[in-house]
């Protein structure tokens, strides 16, 4: 590498540890003070497919051929060659082997930090969060005084929270933001350890007062704005949720799926709440209905369904659902078995739902509850459609599943009961008050 990229090139690295926006200037800086680098451009191609978006696979293909031209050229090593790897076998529809391929990178050179980074960022999309933690606990030795030991401890702390350690996660978050105080990704990690231990306040004193921490993002920013949100909701503060959704998180009305999927998710659980959204779905629906093609990722796709429930927009529901059952039948790759299952039956519920069919929402959402893992994100993101199917269940009739749901819910949390089980238990004795809904839950459940 020229000595002209190499300082663009440890921006870019650094830059995307901190989850920065201005990774892509950076790295295109890098490459153009160095067009013959064959792991920048795959790496380019990688960063392409984390974006969830089928338009985005042609350039990462365009990647795949540059680098290719460019290790021609000048072999790379085995190192470098990883990356072009992995980028073939994402492209070839097998993301978990991508993750893999990095992993043989970490085996030789455990303080690669972009490897350890792309590897958290690939297992997160797929819902893996043992294998996160693994890859993190794995090179944990090597890394005691890398400068980059912050983002690293930021990792770690959100793959504990995911596994259950939530003790563990909020002492590695705290660590790790002592050391990259602009880590948004440690900081948030934090976060998700208040959100499933029922520590709303707590939660909100912790983010209070440290935007700089997440400032400097790209539009993850809004998805720590969610959270703030979210904290808010569970303590009933309805008011503060839909102002900071239309302050921050829909500031910028973007259609990339991580942005709808902050926002659908909200106004889903407002919904719930009984709170009157406005017309706020329809950008949503709007935005929704140009991506039923698209196909990227089964997490998009659901909260693409969400939006188009939500302004309803019938016709495009259906369109998504067919284009699901065609990319299902196909099971040549991972998200098309993803598609399959859980995908179909969440998809089919959330339709259910949206037509007001509660009995069928739940049977079909209910059938996809155990897989929910897989379609990947947080805890917190999936919680929307564990909520959705609780509500199904109430409305539908079935007061008794709707009970060990939440009993289950809590019980994955830690034993923390949060504002919502407070508030549905609460509907489950009242709805038990009346003999009418006792005999419906009685045929049912």
């Amino acid at each position: 590498m020229p000595a002209a990229a190499i300082g663009p090139w440890n921006d870019t690295i650094r830059a995307f540890l901190a989850h920065g926006a201005s990774t892509p200037d950076h790295l295109a800086r890098a490459l153009a003070a160095a067009p013959e680098f064959a792991q920048g451009h795959a790496v380019k191609g990688l960063f392409c497919l984390l974006l969830g978006r089928r338009e985005m696979f042609d350039t990462a293909r365009q990647c795949r051929t540059t680098a290719r031209q460019a290790a021609a050229g000048a072999p790379p090593t085995a190192r470098e060659a990883s990356y072009l790897a992995a980028l073939d076998a994402w492209l070839g529809g097998q993301p978990s082997q991508a993750a893999a391929t990095l992993e043989t990178v970490l085996a030789t050179e455990p303080r690669d930090a972009l490897a350890m980074k792309l590897i958290q960022a690939i297992r997160f999309v797929l819902g893996q969060p043992e294998a996160m933690r693994r890859s993190i606990e794995g090179v944990l030795s090597a890394w005691d005084d890398h400068p980059a030991l912050g983002y690293l401890k930021g990792c770690y702390a959100f793959a504990l929270e995911e596994t259950g350690e939530y003790a563990a996660g909020e002492t590695a978050g705290r660590e790790g933001l002592l050391l990259a105080p602009d880590d948004a990704w440690g900081l948030h990690a934090v976060a998700h350890v208040y959100d499933m231990t029922a520590r709303a306040g707590d939660g909100l004193f912790w983010l209070s007062g440290q935007t700089h921490a997440w400032a400097h993002c790209n539009n993850f920013r809004y998805h720590v704005w969610w959270h703030i949100a979210l904290m808010h909701l569970d303590q009933g503060q309805y008011d503060a949720a839909l102002d900071l959704y239309d302050t921050e998180i829909r500031a910028d009305r973007t259609d990339d799926y991580r942005d709808i999927a902050n926002a659908t998710s909200l106004l889903s659980r407002l919904e719930i709440e009984g709170i009157d959204v406005g017309p706020r779905w329809d950008e949503l629906a709007e935005l929704a209905a140009r991506r039923t093609g698209d196909g990227s990722l089964v997490f998009a796709d659901l909260h693409y369904m969400l939006a188009l429930i939500g302004g309803r927009r019938a016709d495009a529901a259906t369109e998504l659902l067919r284009r699901m059952s065609r990319d299902a039948a196909r099971r040549d790759t991972e998200v098309a078995r993803l598609m399959a299952r859980p995908g179909l039956s969440a998809a089919t519920g959330l339709e259910a739902f949206g037509e007001g069919q509660y009995a069928e929402a739940f049977l079909n959402l209910n059938a996809a509850r155990r897989d929910m893992q897989s379609v990947g994100g947080s805890h917190a993101q999936r919680d929307v459609f564990e909520r959705l199917t609780i509500e199904a269940a109430l409305r539908g009739g079935f007061l008794n599943a709707a009970e060990r749901m939440l009993a289950d819910r809590t019980q994955r949390r830690g034993g923390a009961v949060d504002g919502y089980t407070s508030r549905r238990m609460d509907l489950i004795a009242a709805a038990r008050q009346d003999p009418l809904q006792r005999n419906v839950t009685g045929a049912r459940a």
